[in-house]
């Protein structure tokens, strides 16, 4: 058994340890969802369930990513394990960022949380670092791959940097605003990530393949107890960390330009949400009947379980045809 299938196995099994310990702790220190009452009726009787469950996430990265440094260090692969710790760093980091926020919403009661200005500037910060990391310390350089033409373009690093900055944190974006039903961010970027691991096999970047298959038991060890009807929400937390996860890896294997394509769903959430607000506007009605687009099915008779259904085949097929074309 290779040693990425064994580390996916040993993740998920220490992920469900960790929810089994974490979970009724959140409970007690009553860390519970507060639902819009705007929003779908049925989501009202999800008020109190415990969030900020992506620390569950959030450790059991550190734990395996540590583990598997420690094991590359001790078979002497000094250049695998020095690689998988700045791909780490950007999604602790984010994920710290959104621990913050929902520290201070959900445990100080202060429900405006981090402010955007502050919660901005951390997230450009850690992606700053980890961009000029991939230049200046790992030397990746600025090549893009183009799917379907199968080619590499360089690009000038002074379009690069701020290009790969935007990516990171429009991807962020987009997977925050895609956790709104049980289950369903939690499931789309498994797959997504499962799509941004093979091509990491394809393209022959073992560190790349390691940090993913830890990603993807991780969040499947998440999904466990996330799936409706759910015993535990990731919060901002979970959300922010995982779009790092994504961003990280499409930037390290140079292809971010895959990402409209596999992250499909993301980003019709995103580009749902913008048209709502500049129609809203413009006129004073509404498009969707709510959004992000998860909400606008749900308020139009969908049950959450047939939206994450859809919305996950719909990935799981975008992600067939970008290997495809990769």
């Amino acid at each position: 058994m290779d040693f990425q299938t064994k580390i996916l196995l040993v993740s998920f099994v220490i992920t469900i340890i960790l929810s089994i310990i974490i979970i009724p702790i959140l409970k007690a220190l009553k860390v519970g969802q507060i639902e819009r009452e705007d929003g779908p009726q049925s989501h009202l009787r999800k008020q109190g369930t415990p969030t900020m469950g992506g620390i569950i996430i959030m450790i059991g990265m550190i734990l395996c990513v540590t583990g598997s440094y420690f094991y590359y260090q001790h078979k002497e692969q000094y250049e695998i394990a020095k690689k998988l710790l700045p791909i780490l760093c950007l999604t602790i980091g984010f994920g710290v960022v959104g621990f913050v926020d929902d520290f201070k919403k959900l445990v100080l009661r202060n429900t405006k949380g981090l402010k955007p200005s502050y919660k901005m500037f951390g997230l450009l910060l850690i992606s700053v670092m980890y961009v000029l990391f991939l230049q200046k310390g790992l030397q990746l350089g600025t090549q893009t791959y183009i799917p379907i033409i199968k080619q590499y373009i360089d690009i000038p690093v002074y379009a690069y940097i701020p290009f790969a900055i935007l990516v990171i944190l429009a991807t962020t974006n987009a997977v925050n605003l895609t956790d709104g039903i049980d289950g369903l961010s939690s499931s789309v970027c498994t797959i997504i990530i499962t799509c941004l691991t093979v091509i990491a096999i394809i393209f022959n970047v073992k560190e790349i393949v390691i940090f993913g298959s830890i990603a993807i038991g991780v969040i499947l060890g998440f999904l466990m107890f996330n799936l409706h009807p759910a015993k535990v929400f990731m919060g901002d937390t979970g959300s922010l960390l995982l779009g790092g996860i994504i961003s990280g890896m499409a930037l390290y294997l140079k292809i971010p330009l895959i990402l409209p394509i596999i992250a499909l769903i993301p980003v019709l959430e995103t580009v749902s949400v913008i048209i709502q607000v500049l129609y809203f506007k413009k006129t004073g009605n509404r498009i969707f009947k709510m959004a992000p687009l998860h909400h606008h099915y749900e308020l139009s008779g969908w049950k959450e379980s047939r939206v994450l259904i859809v919305f996950s085949l719909i990935t799981l097929v975008m992600c067939i045809v970008a290997i495809q074309i990769i």
